[in-house]
């Protein structure tokens, strides 16, 4: 009797234990209806919401032609070589089969574009973050039709900013690995320096001593150093026949040894898989492996809460949240053609954030840049929004705000559209004046540069000066930042060239003039959203309707690493024989 009274009381202890468990998985955030931002089109908005829907056409054009161009790949011959010739899927049908569904965020489409050594479509790489059995993980997959999967050193560039994504927000990486190796004309911007091709293996070694878990999918060619990358992951699997891997392909074997072998003798899936033990999973087609890679990605040790498992369809359940009181359509006329074509941002936010509802914060102070909290589909956010030039008590408030949602541990979002120049020293007051807004810009830098929250910077007009880096621009190291097509990115925005130039030179004003308006010239069309984003300067040009899914989608991202069980990193031997 003793004995079954025992049994029942650590029955009762385990079951309330599981009820207790449960409800901490289902923690809710604290009720708070913040304000309403009413921020309606006004009569007077007019002519500047015209001239910009003008303008958001215009790139919006511009947007649909790139990206059909990249969608195209290497062009119809090198999709044809690849899909009947050499019997491979085409690397957007491989994730259709990798992933549960379309909701893909792809990462830096444009890189590659208009390069000094030519058009190299989407850098010849496919990366992004998508679910596989419902888990965030980042994708990185050579496409072969481009330069016949050949590393160019923008396609490198590409890749290590994949896996910084990876290690930032401790996603899982799965390579889809078709690559021919380095492109060996351009091999002195590939090979040798400290962010170049080797950075890759190291970042794979680094990622897996801190429990971050990587797959690779052998479905082409892994020549020389590509044949490191399925070696270093923890599993790999290898497709029969159009899979290999070798660091010299039968060519080469030919030269040096007179011997002919065929490529699957040499390094198939059959050798690898049987022989060498070099890969882990034997698939007969693609298919397969992507399947077996589903069913990898399954063991992780990752728990999702409850409103984020999947149900029966493989289709995620959401919380339905409230959204913004104006169309996000809107946003098209908000998006500046020119700095003197600001609106003020908190028609942006307002049609950003749920329910337009902004608790803003030092509503009275330093009334240029707009701080505040919101909720993009129920995350907590923090906003940071450029609304005028970044003046003295502007920089102060910044500073505070951010270390304010540091102490919180709340996401910030920055909003940057900085003024197009830095302001002149005409006068000792003047020159009093900019010596204290240098000081505060750079007490609000260190913020940035110091809070431990994830920061996404979204850039909807200008992207100058060091205003810029108190921004979370570039530099300073967002876990996303991402470029409306209007967007503009330099030392100082086209037009304004002439405060670069010094004024007391020996020049002639005819010469100082000719001068001003080359380096205007080679500002405009080097501050594009698209020639920046052609060269990886961020991570991806964003149309403005489109912005908060996108946000949505970089918040989930972020706040899944905390659903994975063990994350400390150990010493631990090598996973490889």
């Amino acid at each position: 009797m003793y004995h079954c009274m025992t049994r029942l009381a650590e029955q009762l202890w385990q079951c309330s234990v599981r009820r207790m468990s449960s409800a901490a998985g289902r923690k809710r955030s604290l009720r708070g209806a913040f304000p309403v931002l009413e921020q309606p089109l006004q009569l007077i908005h007019r002519h500047v919401y015209e001239a910009n829907i003008q303008n958001s056409n215009a790139c919006h054009k511009m947007f649909k032609e790139l990206s059909e161009k990249v969608r195209k790949g290497g062009g119809e011959n090198a999709i044809a070589r690849h899909t009947q010739r050499n019997r491979k899927l085409l690397v957007w049908d491989r994730l259709r089969h990798l992933l549960d569904d379309e909701d893909f965020l792809e990462l830096s489409a444009f890189a590659g574009l208009d390069l000094p050594y030519g058009d190299i479509p989407s850098a010849g790489c496919l990366t992004g973050i998508g679910r596989i059995r419902g888990l965030w993980c980042v994708i990185i997959a050579n496409d072969a039709t481009v330069k016949g999967g050949a590393s160019y050193p923008i396609t490198v560039k590409k890749q290590l900013r994949a896996q910084e994504v990876a290690i930032k927000n401790r996603l899982p990486c799965v390579y889809l690995v078709d690559s021919g190796g380095a492109f060996l004309p351009l091999q002195a911007e590939i090979f040798p320096d400290k962010n170049h091709g080797g950075k890759a293996f190291y970042n794979e070694a680094i990622m897996s001593a801190l429990k971050i878990p990587q797959v690779a999918v052998v479905c082409g060619s892994c020549t020389a150093g590509g044949a490191y990358v399925p070696t270093m992951t923890e599993e790999a699997v290898m497709v029969h026949r159009i899979g290999t891997i070798f660091l010299g392909g039968p060519p080469l074997v030919k030269a040096a040894t007179g011997e002919e072998v065929t490529p699957e003798d040499l390094g198939g899936a059959r050798l690898h898989a049987e022989v060498s033990g070099c890969i882990d999973h034997f698939a007969w087609e693609e298919e397969e492996a992507y399947n077996c890679t589903r069913n990898i990605i399954s063991t992780l040790n990752f728990q999702l809460p409850e409103d984020e498992e999947e149900d029966e369809g493989m289709t995620r359940k959401r919380k339905t949240e409230e959204e913004p009181l104006y169309s996000s359509e809107e946003l098209l006329g908000l998006a500046p053609q020119s700095y003197g074509y600001s609106l003020d941002v908190k028609m942006v936010i307002s049609r950003l954030v749920d329910g337009s509802r902004f608790q803003e914060f030092k509503a009275r102070y330093g009334t240029t840049l707009i701080t505040g909290f919101a909720k993009i589909h129920g995350h907590l956010v923090g906003i940071v929004a450029n609304n005028g030039e970044l003046l003295y008590q502007a920089a102060l408030k910044g500073s505070h705000f951010i270390q304010l949602c540091d102490q919180r541990d709340i996401p910030l979002l920055f909003l940057q559209n900085t003024a197009p120049a830095a302001a002149p020293t005409l006068s000792t007051k003047q020159a009093e004046t900019n010596s204290n807004r240098l000081k505060a810009q750079g007490s609000m830098m260190s913020a940035v540069a110091c809070a431990a929250v994830p920061k996404i910077t979204v850039v909807i007009g200008g992207s100058h000066g060091a205003d810029s880096y108190a921004m979370c621009g570039r530099a300073f190291d967002p876990n996303f930042l991402f470029l409306w097509p209007n967007a503009r990115v330099s030392v100082t925005a086209p037009g304004h060239a002439g405060s670069l130039l010094p004024t007391d030179g020996e020049e002639e004003e005819e010469q100082r003039k000719q001068l001003a308006d080359d380096l205007n010239r080679t500002l405009k069309d080097e501050s594009s959203a698209f020639y920046g984003s052609a060269r990886l300067w961020d991570d991806g040009v964003i149309l403005p309707q489109k912005t908060r899914k996108v946000l949505r989608d970089c918040l989930d991202i972020i706040k899944q690493q905390q659903y994975q069980l063990s994350k400390e990193r150990r010493q631990c031997a090598l996973l490889r024989m």
